[in-house]
């Protein structure tokens, strides 16, 4: 929920022989872990410890609503190919044929809130109704969605393959894609199996989906 949560479970299993440096690497869900969200992830931890006011806890539950409400309603909100599709083409971007939801439009990189109003004043004023931030959380969320989700899943194998042997001699030496730290590390300590190399100060996430790449050939 936030990267001291992060610092803490790493000094705490893998300890540290250096000075402690927070990287976004080091985060198996640094996807969520945003600047944009720190007050939708946080203000309620806040606020049950006292550290937070009431007021703003209620503000930060109203944008969260509305930012669920918000796209909810552009999964079921539908654009018409006669209607879209000029402003489509002077955005740079594909045009549709048939019936689409207005979230599949705005997952397309040429495709932000703001031009979502240049396709029809139905919509505008629709849009109108929510404040700044809502409309940059729910495009936010639209766009990162399938990135999370897929994060989510890599997450779940690595706990899944806690156990998977890796080979005595197996050469790590030879994987590029690992970062160059903990390429060392891993040569040097040599884990027996995935569960004990994710332990291994140094050895980031990246790394550990890597290595599971590699030794599920």
């Amino acid at each position: 929920e936030a990267y001291i949560g992060v610092l803490i479970d790493d000094l705490i299993n893998k300890g540290t022989e250096e000075p402690y440096r927070m990287f976004t690497s080091r985060a198996e869900f640094r996807l969520l872990l945003r600047q944009d969200n720190a007050d939708i992830r946080l203000t309620e931890k806040g606020y049950q410890i006292g550290l937070a006011e009431e007021s703003r806890y209620q503000k930060v539950l109203q944008k969260k609503e509305q930012t669920a409400q918000l796209i909810n309603d552009l999964k079921q909100k539908k654009l018409e190919p006669s209607e879209s599709n000029e402003t489509l083409e002077s955005l740079g971007t594909a045009t549709i044929r048939e019936k689409i939801s207005i979230e599949k439009v705005l997952k397309r990189p040429q495709i932000g809130i703001e031009q979502l109003k240049e396709i029809n004043s139905d919509l505008k004023n629709y849009l109108a109704k929510y404040d700044k931030e809502v409309l940059e959380q729910a495009e936010i969320q639209i766009k990162y969605d399938s990135y999370i989700e897929k994060e989510k899943q890599m997450v779940e194998k690595l706990a899944n393959m806690e156990d998977f042997k890796i080979p005595v001699k197996f050469d790590y030496l030879t994987i590029p894609a690992l970062s160059a730290e903990g390429r060392q590390k891993l040569n040097k300590i040599r884990p027996q199996t995935l569960g004990q190399a994710s332990r291994i100060s140094g050895v980031s996430p990246a790394d550990l989906s890597v290595l599971t790449v590699y030794l599920g050939r």
